[in-house]
C-alpha cells in the first residue's frame, strides 16, 4: 500500500477494461470520485496515447493505471505545469529502483534511448480554470516481447535484467506524483519547471526532428520547454524558436 495522503485511498483495480481513463471519465461525469481515486487494470483493450494513438501492453506485466485529481486552483494556461509534476513523479518513482530515467518532451519516460512509459492527462475546464484532471500512466515493467512495429519499446525488466514487484513500483509511483502534485499546488512552480527541463531527454544535443504537417526533417538542439508547453529549439543558424505539441517530433 502506498504512502500517501490521498492519492490511491480510493482503488480499484479490475482484470480488463478497455481503458482506464475512460473508466474513471465516466464515473467522474456520474457521482464525481474523491480527489486521488485510483483505477488500474491488469489488461486494457483500447488503451490510448498521445494524439490518439493506441498504447500496447502484455497483460499482467505492466502498469496501466489512472489517477483522477481536481486541481481546480490552477489555472488552464498553467496545465503542462500538471504534466511536468506528473512526469517527474513517475521518473523519481522509477529511479527509487536504481534506473536513470530522462523525459522526452512531452511526457514519455525513456531509459536509455528507449520508450518504458507514457502519460496523458485529459482535462476539463470550467472558464480559465481547470475543473478535473484525468492522468493515465502506462509503464513497461515486466513485459520482454512488444509487437514489432513499436519503434523503440524497453521495460525496467529489460532495461536491468530483474523481475519487478509491479505492486511496489505502483506504491512508488502514487507516492511520487503525490508529492511532486502537492509541491504544484503549494505554488513551486519555478522548481518543477526547472527539474523538468534537467530531466529532458536530449536536452543541449543536436537532434533530428520532424514537422508533422509538411513531413520534413530538420535538426536543432533542445534548449528547454516554455511554460505553456512549447519545445525550445536552437537552430543551425543560432536562432531560438519554439513549437507546440502538434507541429514537431522528435525522432528517435
Amino acid at each position: 500500500m502506498a504512502n500517501t495522503l490521498f492519492i490511491g485511498k480510493v482503488y480499484q483495480r479490475f482484470a480488463t477494461l478497455p481503458s482506464t481513463n475512460d473508466w474513471l471519465k465516466s464515473e467522474t461525469a456520474k457521482n464525481k470520485p474523491p480527489e486521488g481515486t485510483v483505477v488500474r487494470a491488469d489488461s486494457q483493450s483500447a488503451g490510448r496515447g498521445q494524439f490518439g494513438s493506441r498504447w500496447e501492453s502484455e497483460a499482467g506485466a505492466n502498469l496501466t493505471l489512472s489517477i483522477l485529481l481536481y486541481p481546480t486552483w490552477l489555472a488552464a494556461s498553467r496545465q503542462f505545469f500538471l504534466s511536468m509534476a506528473v512526469a517527474l513523479g513517475v521518473k523519481e518513482a522509477v529511479e527509487k529502483f536504481g534506473i536513470a530515467v530522462s523525459l522526452k518532451w512531452p511526457n514519455d519516460l525513456y531509459i536509455g534511448g528507449k520508450k518504458t512509459g507514457g502519460i496523458l492527462i485529459e482535462n476539463t475546464l470550467a472558464g480559465t480554470q481547470i475543473q478535473s484532471s484525468i492522468v493515465g500512466i502506462g509503464l513497461n515493467i515486466n513485459q520482454i516481447n512488444f509487437p514489432p512495429d513499436l519503434p523503440n519499446p524497453t521495460s525496467l525488466a529489460l532495461a536491468t535484467g530483474r523481475t519487478f514487484n509491479s505492486d511496489q513500483v505502483e506504491s512508488a509511483l502514487l507516492e511520487g506524483i503525490e508529492r511532486r502534485y502537492l509541491q504544484l499546488k503549494a505554488g513551486h512552480l519555478p522548481d518543477i519547471h526547472r527539474d523538468y527541463e534537467a530531466a529532458l531527454f536530449r536536452l543541449g544535443l543536436v537532434s533530428r526532428f520532424e514537422k508533422t504537417d509538411e513531413h520534413l526533417s530538420f535538426e536543432a538542439v533542445i534548449r528547454g520547454v516554455h511554460q505553456q508547453g512549447f519545445l525550445l529549439l536552437e537552430m543551425p543558424d543560432g536562432r531560438q524558436e519554439q513549437f507546440d505539441l502538434k507541429s514537431i517530433r522528435l525522432l528517435v
